[in-house]
């Protein structure tokens, strides 16, 4: 990796809850001062990891460490055993070289250890990870509105419910419409520590186009991709600031405009800025 990224990814949600916050019941997640909606990085990392676990079926160098139901401790114990470390992760405990001949593993092992970073110093301890590719917390375009709807039940659970007259009662969170926007950030010396490589970056890039593809449920109602704008530097310091190169790619609506429903509906006012690009940099539409 000799370049640094900056990216730009517009995804929406159609009649689901794109990212429901368990303290508020599991509402969609919004700034209660402008009623944007919010999907939190972590959402959009843990898509990234079930689709690389479809494409790659968790062989290495692309297993992934976090993972529903996986004991993590275990896999940095596995870890240090792959490189002939002498350690229990209880009474053994790893020394300086031990850990960063573990940590060195777990980069080479784990797609998302070596792509987004992780803090593996518990158990037998393989240090922390710095990744080279973070994720900005996703806001939408415009305020969304949450709706919390009553869903029933025909069927009963227990016999000697069975005779009565009333049904059970659940509650369904969503929103009707909301385009979301998302930074993304890959930093080419972080992947040269972490050995993030190229083949890895385009693995990246397939998971944010295909993702939402094999993460459908009933609640996130229709989930999908709709640009992924990349700035490509040509030097690994980068070439412009990112959040300058962010201003080139520019959505809203006219304030006096009906309530989106449809990607259709921003895509007019969608503006790219493609002109006097700043020496060095290349604007790559990967979606």
């Amino acid at each position: 990796m000799n370049h640094r990224y900056d990216f730009v990814y517009l995804f929406d949600c159609k009649d689901g809850n794109p990212n429901g916050d368990p303290d508020a019941a599991n509402s969609p997640r919004i700034d209660p001062q402008d009623m944007h909606g919010l999907v939190s990085d972590v959402c959009l990392k843990r898509k990234i990891r079930n689709f690389v676990l479809l494409a790659k079926n968790a062989q290495p160098p692309f297993d992934i460490f976090v993972q529903q139901g996986s004991v993590l401790n275990d896999k940095i114990l596995e870890g240090h055993k792959a490189v002939g470390n002498d350690v229990d992760g209880k009474k053994k405990t790893a020394d300086r070289k031990q850990v960063q001949s573990a940590r060195a593993e777990m980069c080479k092992r784990y797609f998302d250890v070596r792509t987004f970073g992780a803090v593996m110093s518990t158990g037998a301890n393989a240090g922390q990870v710095r990744g080279p590719v973070q994720l900005s917390f996703s806001r939408s375009i415009d305020p969304i509105l949450p709706l919390d709807l009553s869903i029933t039940r025909m069927a009963v659970t227990e016999a000697k419910e069975a005779d009565s007259p009333n049904q059970t009662m659940g509650r369904k969170n969503l929103i009707p419409y909301g385009l979301y926007r998302c930074h993304g950030f890959i930093s080419a010396h972080l992947a040269t520590e972490t050995g993030f490589s190229e083949d890895d970056l385009k693995l990246l890039w397939d998971a944010l186009t295909q993702m939402f593809d094999h993460d459908r449920s009933a609640s996130r109602g229709t989930m999908a991709p709709q640009k992924l704008i990349v700035f490509k530097h040509q030097t690994a310091l980068g070439n412009a600031p990112a959040h300058k190169l962010f201003e080139r790619v520019a959505i809203g609506r006219p304030k006096d405009a009906a309530p989106a429903r449809n990607f259709a509906d921003y895509q007019p006012h969608l503006k790219i800025n493609r002109d006097d690009l700043p020496a060095g940099i290349e604007l790559l539409e990967i979606l």
